[in-house]
Formats: C-alpha cells, sequence, structure tokens
C-alpha cells in the first residue's frame, strides 16, 4: 500500500485531515486550478467536494507559492487563493466559522459565539452555537438584547415569563424556533438520549454570553438579609445558595409538561416558539425557501429569517435586501458568495457548514451551491421585523425593454434580444436551477 493511500485511511480515524487530492494530471498540467487552465466565465470549482487544491493561477496569470501553507484552510475557501476576474478592490471580511470561535466548556455542555468582535463586519448580529446533553440546564436568566434560535439538532424544554405574569413551556425539535423579546425571564433544558443543539441569534452584533443576567448569579450579588425579606425566610436558608453562576449545569430529568406546570401556572397570552419547517415554502425551480417573520410569528419583532434549501447546482438569485444586513448561518453543504459594495468593489467568499456569512445592507450578492450532488441548507437572518428583498431578475422584467437594452445590450441586438427573452414575465425565482448549461449556445450570440 502506498503512503498515500495509508495516510488517508489512518489520519481521518485520528481526527486528523486526509492528504488534499489533487486532479488527475496534476495542477501543472491539468484541471481547473492548472497554470495552464482557461475560464473566462468565472465558473465554480467544488474544491472540497472534487478534493482539489486551489492554486493562485488564473487565465495565463499568477505563479506558484513558494512559502509555508495552510491548505485545508486554502481549500475550504479558495476564490481567496484563486479570485474570479471580477473580484476587484478591498473589502473586510464577511466570513467567520464557529470552528474558530472559543468554546465555553462547562457540566455536560458547551457554548460558543460569533459576534463583532471575532468578526467585526457582524454589527447588527451576533450568533451563540450551544450544546446541553440530556436533562443539562441552562439556567434561568434573561438579556438585554432579543434572543431568537434555531433548534439544529435533538429536543428541548424552552420557559419564559412575560410581562402579565403568563407562563409558557414548551418542548421543541429539530427545525423550531423560539423568541424571547429582552428582559423577558427564560431557561432551556435538553430532553432526549442526545439533549440538543441550536443556534442562539442577538439583534446586537456586541452581544456576550458572559453579559447575560443570570439567577444563581443575582442571588449570590445580593445580602442574604434582603434575599430573607424579599422571599419572606430566614436568612441562615440562603447559607446554602450557589456561590456564583451555574450558568450550564447537569440537571434531573425533567416530566411531562402538565407535570411540570407550577401551582400558580397562568398561561402566557404569548406564543414564544414557532415550527419553521412547517411554514408553507416558496418554491423555487432549484429549491425553497420558508420565510418566518413577524407577519406568521408576531412576537419575533426584531429578527426575520429565511431557511434556504437550495438544489445542487443551483443558486439563491441575484438580489439583495434593503432594510437589513444579511447574517447567514450554513447548516449543510458547501456554498460561494460574491458581494457587490458600489464603487466597483467585490468580492468572493466560500463557506462551509457551520460557518457564518455577513452581507451589509443593500449590497447586491448571490449565493451559489457548489455541489451538483447535494443540497445546501442556509439561514438568512435579518434584525428586522419583516424579511425583503430584491431581485434582479425581476427588476430587470418589470421594466421597460428599452431601458434594459440600452443599459445592457445597446450595440448588439441578439444579446438583448435574447436577454429580453429570459426576463419576460418578471417572475421571482428565489432560488435558480441548472436551467442553462450549453457552452455552444455562447457562441451563437
Amino acid at each position: 500500500m502506498r503512503v498515500t493511500e495509508l495516510a488517508s485511511l489512518l489520519l481521518p480515524a485520528l481526527g486528523l485531515a486526509a492528504p488534499v487530492k489533487q486532479h488527475p494530471l496534476g495542477s501543472s498540467h491539468g484541471g481547473p486550478y492548472a497554470r495552464n487552465h482557461n475560464d473566462p466565465y468565472d465558473r465554480k470549482v467544488d474544491s472540497v467536494g472534487e478534493g482539489l487544491h486551489p492554486e493562485p493561477y488564473r487565465n495565463g496569470l499568477g505563479t506558484s507559492v513558494l512559502g509555508p501553507r495552510n491548505r485545508n484552510r486554502e481549500q475550504q475557501d479558495p476564490d481567496m487563493v484563486r479570485p474570479p476576474s471580477t473580484d476587484h478592490g478591498s473589502m473586510p471580511s464577511m466570513r467567520w466559522s464557529f470552528a474558530d470561535s472559543h468554546t465555553r466548556i462547562e457540566e455536560n455542555g458547551w457554548t460558543r459565539q460569533t459576534t463583532v468582535r471575532e468578526l467585526p463586519s457582524s454589527k447588527q448580529i451576533a450568533g451563540v452555537n450551544m450544546r446541553l446533553d440530556e436533562g443539562v440546564i441552562r439556567e434561568l436568566h434573561w438579556h438585554k438584547e432579543a434572543e431568537w434560535a434555531y433548534v439544529l439538532a435533538g429536543n428541548v424544554r424552552v420557559t419564559a415569563l412575560d410581562v402579565e405574569g403568563g407562563s409558557f413551556i414548551d418542548d421543541l425539535s429539530e427545525g423550531d424556533l423560539w423568541y424571547f423579546p429582552s428582559g423577558h425571564p427564560h431557561s432551556l433544558q435538553g430532553l432526549g438520549p442526545n439533549g440538543t443543539e441550536f443556534l442562539l441569534v442577538f439583534d446586537d452584533g456586541g452581544f456576550s454570553e458572559e453579559s447575560t443576567f443570570i439567577l444563581t448569579d443575582w442571588l449570590a450579588h445580593t445580602p442574604k438579609s434582603v434575599l430573607s425579606e424579599n422571599f419572606r425566610l430566614p436568612p441562615e436558608l440562603f447559607e446554602h445558595l450557589p456561590a456564583g453562576e451555574k450558568y450550564i449545569f447537569q440537571g434531573s430529568t425533567p416530566g411531562s409538561i402538565d407535570e411540570e406546570k407550577p401551582a400558580a401556572f397562568k398561561k402566557s397570552k404569548l406564543q414564544f416558539t414557532h415550527h419553521m419547517l412547517d411554514t408553507p415554502p416558496k418554491i423555487g425551480s432549484g429549491g425553497q425557501a420558508r420565510i418566518v417573520d413577524s407577519r406568521n410569528f408576531p412576537i419575533s419583532k426584531t429578527i426575520a429569517a429565511g431557511h434556504l434549501s437550495i438544489g445542487p447546482g443551483s443558486m439563491r438569485e441575484m438580489h439583495w435586501h434593503p432594510n437589513a444586513d444579511e447574517w447567514s448561518f450554513f447548516i449543510k453543504g458547501r456554498a460561494r458568495v460574491t458581494i457587490f459594495a458600489a464603487e466597483g468593489n467585490a468580492r468572493t467568499f466560500d463557506y462551509m457548514a457551520g460557518d457564518v456569512g455577513v452581507i451589509p445592507q443593500n449590497m447586491g450578492h448571490f449565493i451559489e451551491n457548489l455541489s451538483d450532488e447535494e443540497d445546501l441548507e442556509v439561514l438568512e437572518i435579518f434584525r428586522a421585523d419583516q424579511f425583503m428583498d430584491f431581485s434582479l431578475f425581476q427588476w430587470m422584467g418589470e421594466t421597460p425593454a428599452r431601458l434594459v437594452r440600452d443599459h445592457v445590450f445597446q450595440h448588439h441586438p441578439k444579446a438583448a434580444e435574447a436577454f429580453l427573452k429570459s426576463v419576460e414575465g418578471a417572475e421571482k425565482d428565489v432560488i435558480k436551477d441548472l436551467y442553462y448549461k450549453s457552452p455552444e449556445a455562447e457562441g451563437e450570440l
């Protein structure tokens, strides 16, 4: 057995990355990253899926890398190594991976966050990825910011209290949401044999998990005489309180919701949870999108979101959002995103599962599934009460044809005719499939 074959078997078993496969002809003789490769149309390359390693060659330009390299990182973000020829100018980073975030490890649970401190462009939204094993509690607490969440795996019980003293308890599973307005106290607990994992979203990029108002932390920093007066109990009883915050800790196994209801339970008039994956989807030619905002989840006044399922080879059409920055979380698959920032500036970023992307308000962009075999699953999240976007396709179709022709193909009648025919009807296609596949058609124009 060859050394490379042996390494491919042993390294994954040890939790290490297997060697990156090169194109069968080698980077200097063939494949999309070869020195002599020519692609004037900047087609996508799924470097991870195809086992290719990006090199800084493009259409006769560039040369090899002689210095030290992080090959795994380059493979995950190939358009930084060999950007499209359309990229231009400067732009701050719009990409971060939760794999690069510090993990706070607690009793049978953990948490990590992506805020403006990790990703400076994440000004409007902060995200927290949290894991709670079976029975593990994220203790009773509240925040200055509103909290929106998406359950990534497993099952979780949530409790909350509204300002009128109404109580709320619900059990959630993968694809479900919750929203707690600013200041509303709540708790979370993992259920079932594997507990739960979820994404928390806060409506302020400067949020920090360390700034949470926590029950045990408050009690530990209140004089026992005051606790005695507040709860009408002898002060000696409070000598048994925890010395500080418990934050995430192993709790007892909960009973059913009916069994858990306190004697003073008064059902809240507010609905703090929503089943996102039960939302009727907007069907596109290449996938579907489910939109949840204050129109179908009324309590969610500061967060709107879309759950996108983008089919193999398909793309979220070219568009922009007029009311907020987009904060994207990639759940599954691999994507290419080019952001147009005006003044001739454009930059392409690549994303994988567990990555976060930011697209500032009003900047044009698309989301392209790099794989021709696997679906791409993405959350688009906004600090807004409603999900809004403008479709470039729809704009072109609903603008007078003469005006469009004069802008984009003024001196090329055949190209203008083909373009105008393609946007006839002006139907927004939120997820587009691979309708155009024939390179020969390019020569006809």
